[in-house]
């Protein structure tokens, strides 16, 4: 029997995915204005786990994308889970950050269902969309028209289920609404800028991995 064996640069994608995920999940309680656009702090990290994920599905596949998914939903619970045992133990006298933490990390477990479901669907659609495309097509078809099609489904989705899950109740629903739109056409542009950089980053990693552009393991 065979066993399935994973190479470094798979390794390190998957891990930047987690981290990315992670980070993005804590950053998304804070608002903030850009001018006329209302948006979270984690739109400055949590586009670059969808062009990670854009990256293994055309180097990897649908399958082991859908895999490193699970494996960063898996890691968003166990930080959830250790970021409230941490809140429960009792402080020393000397500690004088307890209502601070409650406070920023209290409201992480209604963020991080909420971002549990929607990163799950939206993540699963963008990887779905990239792999059907990129099988749709004989030689696989344009990256770049892939990456951006499958990141407007995927993060449409997330946002559509993330907003009113984490903040309703809480901000208005012309606020959320605001939220989902922006946010979804934000990280899109988002996708859309970086496709430069992400199209020779595919490149390279093709090259060391000896994967053929129209080679699909689905």
């Amino acid at each position: 029997m065979t066993k399935n064996t994973y190479s470094f640069t798979f390794l390190l994608l998957t891990l930047l995915f987690c981290v990315c995920l992670i980070v993005s999940n804590l950053m998304e309680i804070k608002v903030v204005d850009l001018g006329f656009l209302t948006v979270t702090a984690g739109v400055a990290v949590f586009p670059i786990s969808y062009i990670i994920n854009d990256c293994i599905v055309e180097l990897y596949g649908f399958r082991k994308a859908r895999m490193v998914i699970w494996l960063g939903f898996a890691m968003n619970l166990l930080v959830s889970v250790l970021l409230q045992i941490g809140i429960l133990l009792p402080g020393s006298a000397e500690w004088e950050g307890q209502e601070a933490m409650s406070l920023i990390f209290g409201a992480v477990p209604r963020i991080f269902a909420a971002s549990f479901i929607a990163f799950v669907c939206g993540s699963l659609a963008n990887a779905y969309v990239m792999a059907r495309m990129k099988a749709a097509v004989a030689d696989g078809g344009r990256f770049s028209l892939r990456a951006i099609v499958s990141t407007l489904w995927g993060e449409g989705i997330d946002s559509l289920i993330f907003f009113p899950v984490a903040f309703g109740g809480v901000l208005p629903w012309n606020a959320i609404a605001t939220l989902i739109i922006t946010q979804t056409l934000l990280k899109t542009a988002y996708e859309i800028v970086i496709l430069p950089v992400t199209i020779l980053t595919v490149k390279y990693l093709r090259k060391t991995e000896g994967i053929s552009p129209a080679q699909n393991y689905d």
